[in-house]
């Protein structure tokens, strides 16, 4: 493992009722072949419904729709902010 870098990072509490937290790293480490480490999150905090990609390993890059869980293709960190604001507008209702 090497050095990392927090190349973009986010918290924020929308409505009293959400909480979204952004994480996205770049990392020297070969269990992330696409040099990042990343976790997006979006929950309300009553319900606990929430939406979550993140690429932790030995799982590799995926996405959590409450408790199911789905693959996901990493193609760059534009897209993936990108696919979190559209699964979070399909599962919420909201746009971010």
């Amino acid at each position: 493992m090497g050095e990392s870098e927090q190349i973009f990072y986010l918290k924020h509490v929308l409505k009293q009722r959400y909480v979204m937290e952004l994480s996205i790293i770049r990392v020297c480490d070969s269990r992330y072949t696409d040099g990042v480490k990343y976790s997006l999150v979006f929950v309300e905090s009553l319900t606990k419904k929430m939406v979550l990609m993140d690429n932790h390993h030995p799982k590799g890059p995926h996405f959590h729709l409450d408790r199911l869980q789905f693959d996901y293709i990493y193609r760059g960190d534009e897209q993936l902010i990108e696919d979190f604001k559209t699964l979070v507008l399909q599962h919420f209702g909201i746009e971010i």
